[in-house]
Order: C-alpha cells, then structure tokens, then sequence
C-alpha cells in the first residue's frame, strides 16, 4: 500500500468534513434532527471559509515530488491507521463531493471508475484543479509544505512553506542514518536537499567556516525563499532525532563544523551541538524574515518513529530563549498523543498549535477532548 496516499488524502478528507457539517435538508430532517441542530447557526458554520495551516498539496506537475522533503514512500513498509487507508470507507464522502462518484464501496472495478473521473475533472480543470479544489471544500487559503511552488499552486490561495532540515545538516550523516532503518532511508534524502539549495544559490562546496556557512547558505536561502513568497519554514526534524534543542555556544559549534566539514564523520554529541547551534540560527532568522517556524510533533509514520522524542515539552528551552521571541512557532499537529503538552505551551506568547491530522486519525470523541 503507497503511504504517499496519505499526503494526497488530507485535502480530499475535508470534504467529508464539509459535508458532514451541512444543515439537514428540511425536506428530510426529522424533528429530532431539528431538535438536536440550529440549522441557522450551521449553515453560518458551513459558509465560513478555513485557512488550513499545514498540507503536503500537489501541483498539476505530472508526477510531482515537491510535495515532501521526507516522502513516507522512502521509509521501509509500515502499516496506516485504517481511516488514512485508500480502502477506508470514509472517504467515499469526499470522492462522490469532488468527482461525482457514483458508487457506495471502492471495489476494485469501482475504483477504475473513480481514476477515470479524476482524470477527467483534472483535464477538465488544468491548473486551475488545486484552486478548484479549495473553492469546493470551503478553503479559502490552503498553506503548502513544499520543497518548492509548482502550477496550480499560485498565491494568495496558496502560500509557500518551505523545509528548514536540511540547512540544520551540513556534515556526514551516517552515524545518524545507522540507528535506525527508517532514519538510514531519510538522512540521504535531506543530503539531496541541501545539495539543491546549494545549486540554488551556485555554490559548489561547503563553506570553510561556520560563520561563512550561515551567512551564505543559510541565510543566503532563507532570504531567497522569502522573496519567492515563503510566509514559514517546517522542520520535520522528529522523524530525524528528538526535539530538544538545547543552548549550544557559538564557539563550540564552530570548532565542531570547521573539524568535520571536510567529510570527517563527526560523533553523534557532537553533530548534536551542531544541530542545536543551527536550529537556533534559522529560528532567528526566520523571525527577522517575518516567517514562522513549523515544527512536527505527532505519533509519526514508520516502524522506528521516536515518538517521546516529538513530546512539544522538549521544545521549551527553544521558546524560553529571549532571543527567539521574535518568531512564531507553530506545533503542528497539536502534538498528537502529547496534546496536552502542546497546550501548556501556548502559554508562551509566540507559540501556537495546529489540528491537522487530529481529525482523520483521532475521531470525533477524542479530538473533542483535545479541544477542550
């Protein structure tokens, strides 16, 4: 089963969401049914346009990759919570909501009837699909975790948010990739990334020196995705190790950086320091760009996800540091089984959490305890 279903399911799936809070018709609403719902009050509800905070949406690009710097295909097979499958019956909603799906199953003969009509609409749309898609879900904006924009995708319906790891990752790696087979699948991957930004900006070799690094590199492609329209930056970095970025002094990190930039593999404590010095630097600039920090804290996908290491508590010293209080943090995903965690960090004044994901893994039930 391709987990890249996941990704491309979590816009379908507000259709169902849209469609479940419509008021009921009163031709068949039964007096119970106008008992239990203002139907005034929900179709209010219902004409309210959203603002989604986090998606891994695609452009009309045929075979897009752009959508993820850590695509869940790459990591070894895993199993999906049921309602995130493609045979899950929930999804029936959003398929008959977008496409017109005529069927009550997804049998495999039904299911070449719904690629047909996917196709179709996608021909009929070109690259105005994505925008259409918005409009018939009630999205007003709709942000896009992307290595970067593509057709379809132009503002202000949609607005950029690029991925921060890579630039956190300029030594060797291999001590990192060999604790686990899921992170031996990904830190190659985040390699790839920085190696384009790199092209990005014409730069053929690691600077010499830290300072150089930052001010070239990072800074250098903070600044261009700024200017090409990017309003965050997300760090998928849960996947990579655990959130705690703890002070590291700008000495140490220097002399760390200066000593293995030339292919030495560095200790894992030391890539650490190293990790943590830059996280704090891009957050930074991030704030003085006027971008916000996204950060992924959630259960995860793969048979190796650390998941105390996404506990939204390991970020505290990061937020507690006067020197970031000029960026917005966003906990993305609401810190999953840690949302209680995630609310005690919006005490902080420029910290904030989102919901995505919540209701398609959680239900009803739990989510609704979570909100309160």
């Amino acid at each position: 089963m391709s987990r890249r279903f996941l990704r491309r399911g979590l816009m379908a799936w507000a259709v169902v969401a849209a469609a479940c809070g419509q008021p009921p018709s009163q031709q068949t609403a039964t007096p119970a049914d106008r008992d239990a719902v203002d139907t005034g009050l929900a179709t209010f509800i219902a004409n309210i346009r959203a603002v989604d905070n986090h998606t891994h949406v695609n452009s009309t690009t045929p075979g897009d990759t752009d959508y993820d710097a850590l695509p869940l295909d790459a990591l070894p097979p895993f199993d999906l919570p049921a309602t995130v499958r493609p045979d899950y019956p929930g999804w029936i909603a959003a398929y008959k909501a977008l496409y017109g799906y005529p069927h009550a199953d997804l049998s495999d003969p039904h299911r070449a009837d719904l690629r047909a009509a996917r196709e179709r609409v996608a021909q009929d749309q070109k690259d105005t699909f994505p925008e259409w898609v918005l409009d018939k879900i009630g999205t007003e904006v709709m942000l896009a975790n992307r290595i970067a924009m593509g057709p379809g995708l132009a503002s202000p319906r949609f607005r950029w948010v690029s991925y921060a790891d890579a630039l956190m990752l300029p030594l060797s790696a291999k001590a990192e990739a060999a604790v686990s087979p899921d992170r031996a699948a990904l830190f190659p991957l985040e390699d790839k990334l920085l190696a384009r930004y790199l092209a990005d900006l014409q730069i053929a070799t690691l600077p010499a020196t830290l300072d150089e690094y930052q001010r070239t590199v990072v800074t250098a492609t903070l600044e261009r995705q700024r200017q090409n329209g990017c309003v965050a930056l997300k760090f998928e970095a849960a996947y990579l190790r655990a959130l705690d970025f703890t002070e590291a002094s700008a000495e140490t990190a220097a002399r760390i950086y200066a000593r293995h930039v030339n292919g030495v593999e560095p200790s894992r404590a030391d890539y650490k320091q190293l990790q943590d010095h830059l996280f704090r630097y891009i957050a930074r600039e991030a704030g003085r760009l006027g971008m916000a920090v996204h950060i992924h804290a959630f259960e995860g996908a793969g048979s190796f996800y650390d998941v105390a290491g996404s506990d939204p508590l390991l970020l505290e010293p990061a937020f507690n540091d006067p020197t970031l209080r000029r960026t917005n943090f966003v906990i993305v995903h609401g810190g999953g089984v840690y949302a209680s965690h995630a609310g005690a960090m919006l005490w902080k004044p420029n910290v904030y959490a989102d919901l995505s994901l919540m209701p398609l893994v959680y239900g009803q039930q739990r989510l609704a305890g979570v909100l309160r």
